[in-house]
């Protein structure tokens, strides 16, 4: 299996457990293949390889950073930015445009990622069905359009604004998952139930119910869903936004996964993950074990996680993985 990483330092790609840098940049947030091209958005912009990742061309999308890219229908891309932004490829990714009525919601709104001093809300989560569009902002909650991005509604999954991964159940867009933080501006304490975690809607965003009862830790970032049933839904969860492998105790991090639809939750780690020293940034479903996913840390390490909590090291020593795809 032959994988890409997408970490604090640039693209790698992994064969046979061995790592070579193809792209030198800094924080590649999302690495994706779309048509037979290789995406890597990163925090300068988004770049895009035809030749397997031998090559890269920076597109007209730059001087951004790139979170998320998405495929809508007929070659249409899009890709959420920070400062909040959403953008529509009509090329499959040669070219890019500005959706402006997201960028100009979130001036009117202010929004922003509530620390001293503030900084640019960023638009880290996507979903695409034909015309409807969800966009997770960080921090300023979900903005969907039933028209491709002409008008917007906003909806805050429990009053939480803080949005960081949207996906939707296999075949059924109106269930969608959404994984949420800390960052409220109602002085909710970090750690009250209900206040951060993963949240259900099974209207199509409208509304939302609270998943993540009794489970800790709170803070939840990355997730993934199987496409296999029984559509396992796995969502790694931490402390607090800056838990890491740094801090004395470690990230303290956790795996859980749910198998119905976020009802009830199990934990993926096994003796040396529960929790995990290192914190988890980059995750996906991994195609070739059912049940399976793969899993990046902030200590440069990629682990293939079988669905009942068998760990296997695939690649060590690269920075720190916050995205990953296989090829």
């Amino acid at each position: 299996m032959d994988l890409f990483a997408g970490t604090s330092k640039g693209v790698f790609q992994i064969t046979d457990g061995i790592a070579k840098k193809v792209l030198d940049c800094r924080g590649v947030r999302e690495i994706v293949c779309f048509n037979g091209r290789v995406f890597a958005g990163t925090g300068n912009g988004l770049y895009v390889s035809d030749d397997g990742g031998a090559s890269w061309l920076l597109t007209t999308l730059r001087d951004v950073a790139v979170w998320q890219i998405r495929q809508g229908v007929q070659g249409k891309l899009y890709a959420g930015t920070a400062p909040t932004g959403l953008f529509r490829s009509e090329d499959w990714g040669y070219t890019w445009t500005e959706v402006e009525s997201l960028s100009r919601l979130a001036k009117e709104k202010g929004w922003c990622i509530p620390v001293d001093p503030p900084l640019p809300a960023a638009a880290r989560a996507l979903v695409v069905k034909d015309e409807r569009l969800w966009v997770g902002v960080e921090v300023g909650g979900i903005a969907i359009s039933q028209n491709a991005g002409e008008t917007w509604s906003v909806v805050l999954p429990g009053g939480n604004p803080d949005l960081h991964m949207i996906f939707p159940f296999p075949g059924n867009e109106e269930i969608l998952f959404a994984s949420t933080g800390y960052g409220r501006l109602d002085g909710v304490a970090d750690m009250v139930e209900g206040n951060a975690g993963v949240f259900r809607s099974e209207d199509g965003g409208n509304s939302w119910v609270y998943t993540w009862e009794g489970v800790t830790p709170r803070y939840s970032r990355p997730m993934c869903i199987d496409h296999r049933p029984p559509f396992g839904l796995t969502v790694a969860s931490a402390p607090t936004a800056f838990s890491s492998y740094r801090q004395e105790l470690g990230a303290e991090a956790m795996l859980f996964r749910s198998e119905d639809r976020g009802d009830t939750w199990h934990s993926l780690g096994d003796k040396d993950h529960s929790p995990s020293h290192a914190n988890f940034h980059g995750l996906t479903v991994n195609p070739l074990v059912p049940g399976g996913i793969l899993v990046g840390t902030d200590t440069g390490e990629i682990w293939s996680v079988s669905g009942h909590a068998e760990w296997e090291l695939l690649v060590k020593d690269i920075p720190a993985v916050v995205s990953i795809t296989c090829v």
